[in-house]
């Protein structure tokens, strides 16, 4: 993870993501900051396990994220755990979102839920 350099995708604000509901099974969209980082979004959840789309990406990892006019097919990893990976994520998005919210990135590192969306191998 030493080293990935931000997508150029990176430069957006914002990525909308589409989970399929674990109960409905109907697509649902939601707004929200992420980081582009290699081959990954990395997405931070202010609801932690209890946001339904943590709980749709547990129930099915298959996904998209739209960013800008980009809709890129991926697959949900929930949590990043511990390590380089999480660590790196972390850091790019405090540096990228940090002076929008009160909390320090010592706070993110410690408590954050990181998810991570792999893009599909295959449609890059």
């Amino acid at each position: 993870m030493s080293g990935v350099e931000p997508s150029p995708l990176d430069a957006e604000t914002v990525c909308h993501l589409t989970t399929t509901g674990r109960v409905s099974g109907r697509p649902h969209e939601i707004e929200i900051w992420f980081a582009a980082l290699g081959d990954s979004l990395y997405l931070i959840s202010g609801g932690g396990t209890d946001s339904d789309w943590v709980q749709n990406l547990w129930a099915d990892p298959a996904a998209s994220a739209r960013v800008g006019e980009e809709t890129i097919p991926v697959i949900g990893r929930v949590p990043v755990h511990p390590g380089e990976e999480r660590t790196v994520a972390v850091d790019h998005l405090h540096a990228k979102y940090g002076d929008q919210v009160e909390s320090s990135r010592e706070d993110w590192h410690r408590t954050a839920l990181i998810v991570a969306l792999d893009v599909h191998p295959h449609t890059r």
